[in-house]
């Protein structure tokens, strides 16, 4: 079982940054497919980011590259999504989830049907 614990949302004015933290206590993220997903209200939870942990590969959805940077530190326990010129648009409960794996597909990144352990949520509201 993996716990996953997100934190660093919150209000942003448009333009502006946040750096969210998906931490997984006592835990390495070893060979793991780590992605972040948005839900906004009244959409779709919609896969926007992923790293491969065994390699660093890394996927965005279109409306998030260039923005968004995902990382993870080098004890493998936290994974981080770096926001940047955010847009009303991006407001929603950002969740964190993931699935073991070497090598993630790239057809199912962004598919939450492929992910086995999942976050809370952390929320971010982007308005002036």
């Amino acid at each position: 079982q993996v716990q996953l614990v997100e934190s660093g949302g919150g209000l942003v004015q448009p333009g502006g940054s946040l750096r969210l933290s998906c931490t997984a206590p006592a835990f390495t993220l070893d060979e793991y497919a780590v992605g972040w997903f948005r839900q906004a209200p009244g959409k779709e939870r919609q896969g926007i980011a992923c790293i491969s942990t065994s390699d660093g590969v890394t996927f965005y959805t279109d409306s998030v590259k260039g923005r968004f940077t995902i990382s993870i530190n080098d004890a493998k326990n936290t994974v981080y999504l770096q926001m940047t010129g955010l847009k009303p648009e991006d407001t929603g409960v950002y969740v964190c989830a993931t699935f073991y794996s070497f090598g993630p597909p790239a057809d199912v990144v962004f598919s939450a049907d492929a992910y086995d352990y999942w976050g809370q949520g952390t929320q971010v509201t982007v308005s002036s």
